[in-house]
């Protein structure tokens, strides 16, 4: 689950970890009224899940209260689109009003899981801000990677190791190495995937303030986190992903071309595949599940189609729990309720699969069948050429 960055810095702020003094507004009044009670410059922040927000427009430098309310007025009810939207952007309903700061340096910190080794990852770097991809890209080697172990937690020698790396000034090591050890607690104790600061600032009196924060939360953890599954923001939810959770379909929207609905999270990345070897890219992830039932099946089917960029459709289904002729019976369903535009491509193998291919030759319904894999990615590709 991801949270706004005033809802990450209050977070922050029950762990001791500095931020700048900010207020969310909804208009350009309030912005104006909370500039009132700071000091000049202020910085007003768009309020969306996404990064690059900067580059976008979605970040404003006001120097006076006209300058604030411009900027509210320009930010607020904007569609910001950055590379983390997609051309289509996101609409910012809400900013973060922030007293200015004298910034001496910018930093990078992060917590992450290292999956492959069953470690947390530090990452650290001198060269924090808006192009922290290009440093990791044209020079790693500024990048510092400190490995934890989490049965052993955040030993004295991992600390010292990242503030030595940064090279800091003696002055604001300790600071740091508070900091450090915060974040790290609150990356644990709130079953985090993902906590950074970027940047990171060294203030021009040697203290370590966090100018930006994201926070990523595991959702399987919420049920411990009743705070954090308040913090939920409905309008950052893609529509299509919040109806497919009303009916338990485990629906991501994607970027493609082709729709694919799939029994069975590891099936739904291979299908994925075969769509991309295939030469099309596909529109979604979408898997009904093993106890998936006809009406379940007729719902996932008409989410699909309610994409424009959806050219034809691949099913794709195992049958074990989620019997053959079951899945049949939910596409016809959805097929003969919504208007069929773009080409199916079924493969099934299982249980009943017989009477689930007899049902849609039966149809009366323009449904392609696959014998197998192969044969279906090649009628995948001769859908999109």
């Amino acid at each position: 689950m991801k949270i706004h960055e005033y809802q990450a810095k209050q977070l922050f702020q029950q762990y001791d970890v500095s931020v700048p003094k900010g207020v969310v507004c909804k208009t350009a009044e309030e912005v104006e009224a909370a500039v009132a009670e700071m000091e000049l410059p202020v910085a007003v922040k768009a309020q969306i899940h996404a990064g690059g927000r900067g580059k976008g427009g979605g970040v404003k430098l006001a120097r006076s209260r006209e300058d604030a309310r411009r900027a509210a007025e320009e930010i607020i009810g904007m569609q910001l689109v950055t590379a983390q939207t997609g051309p289509e952007g996101k609409e910012v309903r809400q900013v973060l009003v922030e007293q200015g700061v004298s910034i001496k340096a910018e930093l990078y910190l992060s917590f992450v899981i290292d999956r492959a080794n069953a470690e947390i990852t530090l990452i650290a770097s001198r060269e924090g801000g808006m192009d922290i991809e290009e440093v990791a890209a044209t020079t790693p080697e500024k990048i510092i990677k400190v490995r934890i172990n989490p049965l052993n937690g955040m030993q004295d020698y991992l600390v010292r190791q990242a503030i030595f790396a940064l090279d800091l000034p003696k002055a604001a090591m300790k600071e740091m190495g508070a900091l450090i050890r915060n974040l790290y607690r609150l990356f644990t104790e709130y079953d985090c995937s993902l906590v950074e600061i970027n940047p990171l600032i060294l203030t021009v009196d040697d203290h370590v303030l966090a100018l930006d924060a994201k926070v990523d939360i595991d959702s399987n953890s919420l049920f411990r986190h009743p705070d954090v599954k308040e913090m939920h923001d409905p309008y950052e939810d893609d529509p299509a992903e919040v109806e497919a959770a009303r009916f338990n379909l485990n629906y991501v929207k994607l970027d493609g071309n082709i729709g694919n609905m799939v029994n069975g999270a590891g099936l739904a990345m291979a299908t994925m595949d075969i769509i991309k070897q295939a030469g099309a890219e596909p529109a979604n992830f979408l898997d009904v599940g093993g106890g998936a039932n006809a009406e379940m099946v007729e719902n996932g089917f008409r989410i699909i189609l309610n994409d424009p960029n959806v050219k034809g459709i691949l099913i794709n289904i195992f049958g074990g729990i989620l019997r053959c002729d079951v899945l049949a019976n939910g596409v016809v369903q959805a097929a003969k309720k919504v208007q069929l535009s773009v080409p199916v491509v079924v493969r099934m193998e299982g249980t009943n699969v017989e009477e689930g291919r007899r049902i849609l030759e039966e149809s009366g319904l323009k449904l392609v069948t696959a014998a197998n894999l192969s044969d279906a990615a090649a009628k995948v590709a001769a859908i999109i050429q």
